[in-house]
């Protein structure tokens, strides 16, 4: 019996070479959350399929025609396009290393085959604003995606509307006045630049906010230790170190 065929969204998350000439494609898509797809002949150079695999690029924001068959874990891709495609963001080498962060990050965070549109919706919408950012806001987004993403998944960090509490609590989410009885906190100027960040509701408000690498470096360290307190499993972000260095 054939699996019948469904038209979705997907972004792209990672892909693997498969025999000598297909991938092995893992994409969060719109109607099916995570799933795995078998892409055949994209990797043969010739006419009529030169540059197919790049269609398959991490980040890569496509429509799909699938097979679907729920009781499968490797689908097939009758059809696929573009259903958006970046202006900056593949040849601008910082914008291309916060999309490869934000990548990982939904790699590490969607481990079920679970139908989440408003999850796919919104890491769309954040891959696109991405695009079409300016320097200072490209700057600050990975902070704002890696703050906004654990909405979507239980654990969103609180704010502190009055700004009078000075420690974030990384183990609970939450300021409070004096320090926990553990490491994982921060204090300060990065408490209050995290508490900042958390009030940003859209993209083109990051630009307002003013930090170095320094600070930046501070922030995103502390958050791959807040993902990791609170995902089982989610280990060390390989983007981290390159992301870092080049918003120095």
């Amino acid at each position: 019996m054939s699996s019948p065929l469904h038209k979705t969204k997907a972004i792209v998350l990672r892909n693997v070479k498969y025999g000598e000439t297909s991938l092995i494609v893992s994409a969060f898509t719109e109607l099916f959350g995570l799933q795995s797809y078998l892409v055949q002949g994209v990797r043969v150079s010739g006419p009529k399929t030169q540059g197919k695999a790049h269609f398959f690029q991490p980040g890569s924001l496509l429509e799909l025609v699938v097979y679907h068959n729920e009781f499968k874990h490797l689908h097939r891709i009758k059809e696929y396009k573009w259903s958006a495609l970046y202006h900056n963001t593949h040849s601008d080498v910082v914008k291309n290393s916060v999309l490869l962060y934000m990548i990982e990050l939904l790699q590490k965070c969607i481990k079920q085959p679970e139908h989440n549109p408003e999850l796919f919706h919104f890491a769309e919408d954040a891959l696109l604003q991405l695009d079409s950012a300016n320097d200072a806001i490209t700057a600050n987004f990975p902070l704002f995606f890696a703050l906004q993403l654990p909405t979507f998944f239980g654990f969103q960090m609180s704010n502190d509307p009055g700004g009078q509490l000075p420690i974030m609590d990384l183990q609970e989410g939450c300021f409070c006045a004096t320090h926990p009885q553990h490491a994982y906190y921060l204090e300060d100027l990065a408490a209050r630049q995290l508490n900042e960040l958390l009030r940003v509701m859209q993209p083109n408000e990051l630009g307002e906010i003013s930090m170095n690498h320094y600070q930046r470096r501070v922030l995103l360290d502390a958050l791959e230790k807040y993902y990791a307190l609170h995902l089982p499993d989610f280990g060390t972000m390989k983007s981290l170190s390159v992301l870092q260095q080049l918003l120095e």
